[in-house]
């Protein structure tokens, strides 16, 4: 293992950070907490000439309520800070259960939730929860700033939207109506393994009636996966049991796994089922969002 040679840039605020992408071009990363690009790099699989840190960006370390927006996560703010915030605990408490399953201590105290979103994996844990909760993403550049929801934020594997002179800075969950929502994995160990199957969910029931129904897969398709026609089975349903596992199943045939040594396509296709049907109903059951 080794670290290439690179030049390192500490731009003092988000303009200068975002000129200097757009300067330097070629092969420059972002380094956010580093707990991806730093092992990449170690193991040769990124080999930048540029690293342009944000460690100097303390506005992207805050979380904060705002009237019209709802809650809105800086970029920079860790694993563990999404984890121990008592704002998120009031109104998002599946994302905070979501970020304590991610990793071991080491990993959640220097990882990010822009760095998670921005690596683009099929297997990261925040994006499906944040997709389900309808959460939307803050670009700036040279040019400007746009928002736009998360979900066409990530298109494929390791890629995103993202322009060259763009960072991300912002994710805003909106205020919402829903009863419920909820975060399940399953990996190979109890604690910090990559998800070979997870499903988000959030759910909404009026008057024992679901109105509203998002069911997010992640590891079991290049991207993480609206299952639509599981979230379309529920709607106007009378919450039962039967209607969760119609639901359950259709999440299943929704999936796109692959097989891989963590698992044959149709072993994840089974945990899909048993996992939304799991997550439904603890959405439904326990109430919180």
């Amino acid at each position: 293992m080794y670290m290439p040679d690179y030049e390192y840039h500490t731009p003092g605020t988000l303009a200068e950070a975002c000129a200097l992408l757009g300067e330097l071009g070629g092969k420059v990363t972002v380094l956010a907490g580093g707990s991806d690009v730093l092992h990449k790099m170690k193991i040769g699989n990124l080999v930048p000439d540029h690293l342009v840190s944000l460690k100097n960006l303390k506005e992207l370390r805050e979380i904060r309520y705002e009237q019209g927006r709802g809650v809105v996560i800086g970029a920079l703010v860790t694993h563990d800070g999404i984890y121990r915030s008592q704002l998120l605990q009031k109104h998002f408490l599946s994302l905070p259960m979501a970020a304590h399953t991610m990793a071991n201590t080491q990993v959640t105290n220097i990882g990010t939730i822009g760095g998670n979103i921005v690596n683009g994996s099929p297997l990261a844990d925040l994006p499906p929860i944040l997709i389900a909760l309808g959460a939307s993403v803050k670009l700036v550049g040279r040019s400007g700033e746009r928002v736009l929801p998360l979900e066409e934020f990530i298109v494929g594997p390791g890629k995103t939207v993202i322009a060259q002179d763009e960072i991300l800075t912002e994710i805003s969950i909106p205020d919402q109506p829903t009863t419920g929502s909820t975060y399940n994995k399953f990996g190979l160990r109890k604690s910090g393994a990559l998800a070979v199957v997870s499903v988000a969910t959030a759910v909404t029931v009026k008057d024992g009636t679901i109105s509203d129904a998002r069911i997010v897969l992640g590891a079991v398709a290049p991207v993480p996966l609206r299952a639509k026609s599981a979230e379309a089975s529920l709607k106007g349903k009378k919450v039962s049991d039967e209607a969760i596992e119609e639901a359950a199943a259709a999440a299943a045939a929704d999936s796109r796994p692959i097989s891989d040594l963590r698992g044959s396509a149709e072993y994840r296709r089974e945990l899909v089922r048993v996992f939304t049907k799991r997550a439904l109903r603890k959405a439904i059951d326990e109430g919180h969002v």
